[in-house]
Order: structure tokens, then sequence, then C-alpha cells
């Protein structure tokens, strides 16, 4: 019988594509097939082998991804990482106190022994990928059941990942592309000692804060330096005071040579993840429910905290990296949801599925009606029976589980409590869960203050309450909130008194003295399992349609990919390895209006506001814009700051190398813009614009603000 991913695979390898430089975020080792004669008309100098090369060091091999999430690039034969300030945040906030408050501050290692171990941080280098979709296939046809396709993918994909990791320190994922109808091995090396070398204060790599987030014009220096070591033989190794800077295989050089509009740009990063596949009625829940929740959720729990980090400083420090990570995404949805408004985006997806209908109804022979012809059904079906359904799987998320840490606290504990109370456990399990739940735990409470989680508490029931349907709340969640009279606030205090959870020293005397079972009837426990087994008994009762969905939608992209055949697809992001090229470009966001491709040192200080925290500058930087005291990073009279491109990135990108024409590196990218938030759904060419701070101004921050010629002096930079 026909595989339903042969077709699908002509239309990937077999068309030779028309493709556009501003869109896609590409699989490396198709670069040769796909795109690389286009990247040389726009200007490209490299060959395909300097950028991605199996046997011999290239581009890829100076890339990382950044501890779970973001970008990095090795900038020195000694292993020097360059990333965004906002990527090394949560690393700069774990080691900073009210004494050694390097978030405001800034922190620079002016030799090795200065840097800072970070615990749990690691740096993942890709080593190589391979098309393994026929072997994960493999028992895979028209005929077989979501629930079988799903195990026969996930024992194929183990197998080979069980085989390509024997015997090496090597770790291995295979990847799914376009929706199931292509598999991917990605294979890595992960180095886990990184250490903290140099970041600006805040007042640089976080200038003008929420305030500028996803805004161009924008003067932010978002960067931050680390390092990765290695054993004495090169290999991954977890942190000891004998390991050695490691020696990269390839090293970004740095140009100081700058940029001008419609160069050539390239970046290559790990972005998170896209859906420019999500069909229309997919784009109106966005906007009309998931989108909308989000920033309710989380704004709810960002007064708390707001108010909590004015008020002290140690709160503040606590607490930074947790409201940093919450404000990103808070306002990009605000940001999606206006532009999928603007930009009619529901109305070009429905346009698509309409073709699409047509071109299944336009084939005599029945074979596409045979394949297709329930696809568009099956997928507005799933999203109305479904769509009330995302503001529990929300709220549960945002208001809840990112909310009060007491819930985080829970579920590591949960499976301690699990194996006392079932007994039957080996020592050896027992010690190793233990640990691990200890490490966790402690973790959570470096970063606690309790009367903050309190109303954290109280803000993320009360949100939850509020806005999840009645009939997919729990009864016995609403059935202990009327006999509290619904008072969130005192249902949390009440918590927070009783709980032996909510306190460190309650939590270690139990766990030190008492028998860990007795949590079952802990307050904070049992809140915790309502909620949680409430989420996974509603959401059971939608997984058959969840299996049809997953079917429709898989079927749906290997349909307009057959249909527009004349167009190359790249699969969506999903936090593996791409690359994206186009040029540096000013762009025109309305009528009359017209951005500039770059911002300089003049525009910080013209920002500058004392009354605002955002906007305030540190004494040192403006004493060198008054001074002009440049050095060699001066272009006509000021510094450049930052740069526009028009490459395709998303997050996960933050961080990742902006590379001219010759490789080299010439800026970090580190956000989009406010007139295309949408990108992640809809690519919009004339609006979407990648922004990187240019690499003269972190140089210049390095060298001129922080001193730091150790760092200077071991980078390659060229003219």
């Amino acid at each position: 019988m026909k595989k339903i991913v042969l077709s699908v695979l002509m239309s990937i390898y077999a068309l030779m594509p028309i493709v556009r430089a501003d869109e896609g975020m590409w699989l490396l080792m198709f670069l040769d097939q796909q795109t690389y004669k286009d990247m040389k008309a726009k200007g490209l100098k490299l060959s395909a082998k300097q950028i991605y090369d199996i046997n011999n060091a290239s581009l890829k091999d100076a890339i990382i991804q950044f501890g779970r999430g973001c970008t990095g690039e090795i900038v020195s034969d000694q292993g020097l990482i360059l990333t965004n300030h906002h990527c090394g945040y949560s690393s700069i906030q774990s080691h900073s106190t009210v004494d050694h408050d390097y978030l405001s501050n800034g922190f620079w290692a002016y030799n090795k022994s200065e840097e800072l171990p970070t615990p749990g941080l690691t740096a993942k280098f890709f080593i190589r990928m391979e098309d393994v979709t026929k072997e994960v296939l493999s028992g895979v046809n028209d005929q077989t059941s979501e629930s079988d396709r799903r195990e026969i993918v996930r024992k194929n994909s183990k197998k080979i990942v069980e085989r390509v990791t024997k015997d090496n320190t090597y770790t291995a994922e295979v990847a799914t592309m376009f929706n199931g109808n292509q598999y991917i091995l990605f294979v890595y090396q992960v180095y886990k000692d990184v250490r903290l070398v140099g970041a600006p204060p805040s007042s640089i790599g976080k200038f003008g804060s929420d305030t500028d987030n996803w805004m161009w014009p924008r003067h932010t220096c978002d960067f931050s330096v680390f390092r990765v070591y290695a054993d004495k033989n090169g290999n991954p190794a977890e942190y000891s005071a004998s390991n050695v800077p490691l020696k990269p295989k390839h090293f970004l050089p740095i140009s100081l040579k700058g940029i001008q509009n419609n160069d050539f740009a390239m970046i290559i990063g790990y972005p998170g993840t896209t859906d420019r596949f999500l069909p229309s009625a997919g784009v109106k829940q966005a906007m009309e429910i998931y989108n909308p929740s989000v920033v309710t959720a989380r704004q709810a729990l960002r007064d708390v905290m707001d108010k909590d980090m004015k008020a002290d400083v140690r709160v503040r420090i606590q607490y930074a990296a947790k409201f940093a990570s919450l404000s990103n995404y808070w306002k990009f949805y605000i940001g999606q949801t206006k532009c999928l408004k603007n930009l009619n985006v529901y109305d070009t997806k429905k346009e698509l599925e309409q073709r699409f209908d047509s071109w299944i109804k336009a084939d005599k022979s029945g074979e596409r009606q045979r394949i297709y012809g329930s696809v568009l059904k099956d997928i507005t079906e799933y999203y109305e029976k479904t769509s009330e359904y995302d503001y529990l799987r929300v709220y549960t998320n945002e208001a809840i589980l990112r909310g009060s840490s007491v819930f985080a606290i829970t579920r590591y504990i949960k499976p301690l409590v699990d194996m006392a109370d079932g007994g039957n456990v080996s020592d050896d399990e027992w010690i190793k869960r233990n640990e691990q739940m200890k490490a966790a735990v402690d973790g959570v409470f470096k970063d606690y203050n309790e009367s903050t989680e309190e109303r954290l508490l109280a803000a993320g029931l009360d949100v939850y309450f509020r806005n999840v349907p009645m009939h997919l709340q729990g009864e016995d969640f609403l059935t202990f909130a009327f006999k509290n009279s619904y008072n969130f606030k005192e249902i949390a205090a009440d918590i927070f008194r009783n709980s032996v959870l909510t306190n460190q020293r309650r939590f270690e005397l139990l766990y030190d003295h008492g028998d860990i079972s007795q949590i079952k009837n802990d307050p904070a426990y049992i809140l915790t399992m309502q909620l949680l087994n409430n989420y996974n008994d509603k959401m059971q009762k939608i997984a058959p349609l969840r299996d049809k969905f997953n079917r429709a939608t898989r079927l749906f992209v290997k349909g307009v990919m057959e249909m527009e055949k004349d167009k190359h697809f790249a699969p969506n992001a999903n936090s593996t390895i791409r690359y994206t090229y186009g040029q540096v470009k000013n762009y025109t966001p309305k009528d009359g209006v017209t951005y500039n491709y770059y911002t300089t040192l003049d525009g910080v200080i013209a920002k500058e506001d004392n009354s605002s925290w955002e906007f305030k500058i540190p004494a040192k930087l403006h004493q060198l814009w008054e001074q002009k005291d440049y050095g060699r990073y001066a272009v006509n009279g000021t510094v450049p700051v930052a740069f526009i491109t028009n490459n395709d990135i998303t997050g996960g990108n933050s961080g990742s190398p902006t590379i001219n024409a010759k490789g080299e590196l010439i800026g970090l990218a580190f956000d989009g813009n406010w007139e295309a938030m949408s990108g992640n759904i809809a690519f919009n060419p004339d609006m979407q614009r990648c922004i990187s701070v240019d690499i003269r101004y972190v140089l210049f921050i390095i060298d001129k603000f922080a001193g730091a010629q150790n760092l200077i002096d071991e980078m390659k930079i060229v003219k």
C-alpha cells in the first residue's frame, strides 16, 4: 500500500522550488539543494560546506543551544560564548544577592579564576543531522490508527537514538517535521560546565525593558558572556576546578566593518516554535481565547510580583527572572492578537482552505477525495468542540502552574510521596528520587518570599475561578471554594498557615524527621492534586478528537504542499537548529513613516529618563558619550547600537549570531518587531524584521565601559 509520506518526500526533494530569501527557517543538511543558489545571488561568499560540514569544521560548529531555550555562539578558541542578556538573565540572577547585585551593577571576570560556575546551565553543540523518515515510519500505512502510529514512531525513534548514542558521549533526538510527514535525527554533544564571564548592568542589557520590548527603534545592548569548559581531553564533564576552557572546532571572527542597507545577513540558531500551517479556526481561537487568556493570567501574576519587587530589593532580585519571563510573552500575545486582526490572517488562511477544497474536487480520479476529503471537516469539528477547553488549558498552565511556587514544590515531591505510599521501592531508586526532589525544592526555596507566594496563590486561584467555564472546573475545587465563600485571599492565607510545603523550615522538619507520606493530607498538596486531576480528566475526554485532529492536520500539510508544488516549504520551527537568510532592511510600518535600519548611542541618550528605571543610563556610559570616547567602535561620531534585517526568526533564536556574507559576526539577534507579531503563524515579508544588537556596541561596552580587555584580546576581530 502506498505510504502517506511518499508524495510529501517528493515535494520536499524532487521539486526545485521558488524560494523567498526572507521567509523560512531552513534545515542545514538541505542547504545546497534548497537555498544556496539564491543565497549566493544575495551576496553570500561562503561555500555550502563552510556553513555545514559533518567531516570538517564549519559555521555550525560555532553555534550552540544555550541552556534550554536560547542560542549562543563561540567567539574565541577558548570557548568564549556570546548570547543575549535576557538569555543569561536567570543565571545572572542566580549569582546575585543584595550585597552583590549583578543584575543592577553588572559582572565582569577579568581573569578565568573569577568566572562563576553556573550549575544546570548547558551548551549543546550540533554534530550532524540525518533524514530518518523511512525508518521511523516503518510499519505505518494509510490504515494505521493514530494511537498505533504514535507507538510505532516512538519505538522506532528510540531504536535510532540508542543506536547513534551507543559507545559515545553524544545525545540525540528524532524531531518531527511538517506535522509528522518527515522525521529528522539530530545528534548533539552537551557540555555541562558553563560559567558566567560577563554581563552589563540591566540599565544597558535591558534598557527600555517592557516599554521597548518587541519595538523598533531599539537601543538595548542585549548581551552576556559565558564560557564552556571541558575535561582535559575536551569531553563533556560536570563542573570541576580541573576542567579547562573548551577548544572549539570553529569560532566566529568578529567584523568591525559594519553593515549597510541591503547587505546579506544570515542567522543560525534554535528557533522555538512556529505554526505556519495553522488553519483559520486555529487563528480564530488564538485571537478570541488563547492569547487573551494568557495575557489575563500573566497580568494577574505580574501585578503581584511588580508590587512586591518595588517594595523590597531582596524580592526584586529573587523574582527578577520570573517577572521577566512572564512579561516577555505577556506583551507578545498582546501584539500578536493585534497583528492577526490588522493583517487579516484569518481571511488569508480561509482563502487557502477554499483553494485546498477546490483542488481536492478538481481531481477526477477521486484519489484526492479519498485521502483528503474529510480533512477540513475534521479540523473544523475539532475546534468547534474543544475551543472552550483552551480556557482550562491556559489558566491551569498560566495561572496555577506558572503562579505560586507551592505548586512546583508539590509536583516535585509527588513522585516521592507515591513511592512512600506504594512500597516495594529499591533503596537505589529511593535515593535517586530523593536527591532529585531535594535539589529541585532547594532551588525553589532559594528564590522564595513567603508573602509574595501567598499573594500569587490567591491571584492565580481567583483568575482561574473567574475565567474557566464552571463545568470544566472540578467539583471538589468548586465545593472547597464555595465553603470558603470564594475568598481566595483567605483561602491562600489559610493554606500558607497550615501547609508544610509553603515554609522551608516546616518542610525540612518533616523531611528530616517525619513520614513523607503524610504530605498526602497537606492542604497545598490536596489543592494541587484537585486542580491537576481535574485537568487531566477533562483533557482525556477530548483525546479521541485530538487523534482525529492530528491525522487531519498531517494530511492538510501534505496536501497543501502537493497543491502548491511550485513553492518550497520550510518546516515549522521546533527548537532544532535552523538557518535563515535575508538582508539588512529598513521598512515602512504605516503611511508616512519609514524606519531606518540602524540606531546609535545618540538615540540611547535621547531616551534617557531618570524618573523611569527602564530608561536610566549608567553615569559611566553617559560620560563616554559626552567625551566621545568611542575608541575603534566609532562610526560618524557615535556608536552603532542595533540594526534590523528581514531574517525569519522566533523565540529561541534569542542570542543567535547575525552573520555577514563572509561568515563573520556582525550582531546578536534578540527580538522581533511590533508590526509583525503574527509572524509565528503567518510571515509578512513587508513588515517582519529581526532586531539585532550591533556587535560593535557589544565590544564597546566590554572594552570601554567594562574595561574587560582580557575578553577583547581573545577574540578574533577583523575589519
